[in-house]
């Protein structure tokens, strides 16, 4: 199946770079979003759109979600309308707040736009409860878990993601990229951020309620050589249906953890000795994850390979069971972000820096070989990891990254200020909320929107 994929066709409608891509339950409908700030919706099978709207959203849309048994009529959206920026005059940190919002499709032919909550930087990924048309997480840069409950119009702060220290004892906060659900226990999910670690959580050790919750994890997963390093992060976490934990790391490989693969809820506690007698976990390798925060996932009917996007523009595709490549493919001009396996058949979406989406069937009449330069595309990339390993941050270049930062503070700052946008710490409002009409255009969508390097 695998070695027949061939291109199936393109979605073309999105006037930046798409981020995120999702089928509803029963595979007909997919959902986009982009750094347009639209989400659209397409007939993927007949390459149409069948509607859009701007999402509310300030800035580029990372996840969208449809919400389980809604008839597809709730969208959740997240971004990154709260991205790390600068001040003009100093170099003092300015959070901007991230919206997390619900588009509702309604029977006359509109949609309307809330927010449902907020974090304090970039909101990258959100997790649905499965089955549950109401229940959903997200995570963000600011380090906190947040649980929603669509029925209440609420959110809770759960706790916020703390590092570990050599005493056992937690510190400063994890900036969050991604966070997971187990299929087989909706109890427990799994998020990874700016350190090494991949943490496993139980809802029901949690009241909902900040002020009482602490960060109690109670698992951690990750690969002995990366114990006690800080110069690798997590970038992607995927379940399979058997509970196993996919974890993608920035400028590193790919690793699938068993749930006896576990450190415990305070990894740094174990000896060298306790180490030695957990079982490794499967690695995977030859792409490059450096640029962008990249999605991995599993394919197949029981979950029988293991995918990435890259650095260089290709698709990898790996046998799960004992991580031989079987196909690279090319994805996109420069970088593929997102993988999103069709939920029935073997479908595949696939999006990255260009505006485009590929759909990906087992349509070729031949079986398709890796390509002739593969080992040379596998060498430019672990070339590419170990020269990033060895780059040091001169103050010049420090400088330049701060004057940068400055003048996309100054940016985007005008553009909230212009839109009339005006935060309020009250979490019950409706910030920025309204209804558009299907597939009317504000004029937001037409400036050019660079696309977003994390």
């Amino acid at each position: 199946m695998v070695k027949r994929l061939d291109l199936y066709g393109k979605l073309t409608g999105h006037e930046g770079c798409v981020n995120t891509i999702d089928f509803n339950a029963t595979g007909d409908v997919l959902v986009s979003g982009s750094d347009d700030r639209r989400v659209i919706l397409w007939d993927w099978a007949t390459s149409t759109s069948k509607f859009s709207y701007p999402s509310g959203h300030m800035d580029n849309i990372f996840q969208t979600k449809f919400m389980p048994f809604t008839d597809d009529r709730k969208i959740i959206t997240a971004s990154a309308d709260g991205q790390l920026a600068r001040t003009l005059y100093s170099v003092d940190t300015l959070f901007l707040p991230a919206m997390v919002r619900l588009g509702l499709v309604l029977e006359n032919g509109r949609v309307e736009t809330k927010k449902v909550g907020k974090h304090q930087g970039r909101v990258h990924k959100l997790a649905v409860e499965p089955g549950s048309p109401y229940i959903l997480y997200s995570c963000g840069e600011d380090g906190f878990v947040q649980h929603y409950d669509l029925r209440s119009n609420s959110s809770s702060k759960l706790f916020r993601c703390s590092s570990f220290t050599e005493n056992n004892k937690q510190s400063g906060s994890i900036r969050l990229n991604g966070i997971v659900i187990d299929p087989r226990n909706p109890n427990y999910f799994a998020v990874g951020g700016s350190d090494e670690y991949a943490r496993v959580y139980d809802i029901r050790m949690y009241q909902l309620d900040a002020r009482t919750s602490s960060d109690r994890s109670i698992d951690t997963f990750c690969p002995h050589h990366l114990i006690k390093t800080h110069d690798v992060h997590i970038t992607a976490l995927a379940y399979s249906n058997t509970s196993e934990l996919l974890v993608s790391y920035n400028d590193e490989l790919i690793y699938l953890f068993q749930k006896n693969m576990g450190l415990g809820p305070v990894p740094l506690s174990l000896q060298g000795e306790d180490l030695n007698k957990l079982e490794k976990p499967q690695v995977y390798s030859g792409h490059r994850n450096s640029q962008t925060v990249k999605g991995v996932s599993f394919f197949g009917p029981t979950d029988e390979y293991v995918l990435t996007g890259s650095d260089c523009g290709h698709i990898f595709i790996w046998k799960k069971k004992d991580a031989k490549l079987v196909r690279v493919m090319v994805g996109d001009r420069h970088i593929v972000n997102q993988l999103k396996p069709h939920p029935c058949i073997p479908v595949l979406a696939t999006c990255g820096i260009e505006k485009t989406i590929k759909l990906w069937a087992p349509t070729s009449k031949d079986v398709t070989p890796l390509p002739p330069d593969v080992q040379e595309i596998m060498e430019a990339n672990r070339r590419g990891r170990e020269d990033h390993s060895r780059v040091t941050l001169t103050p010049d270049m420090i400088m330049h990254v701060l004057r940068l930062h400055r003048r996309q503070a100054l940016a985007y700052i005008e553009r909230r200020e212009n839109l009339g946008y005006v935060d309020s710490d009250d979490d019950d409002d409706d910030i920025g909320g309204g209804a558009y009409v299907l597939g009317f255009s504000d004029g937001e969508e037409g400036e050019n929107s660079e696309c977003s390097i994390s």
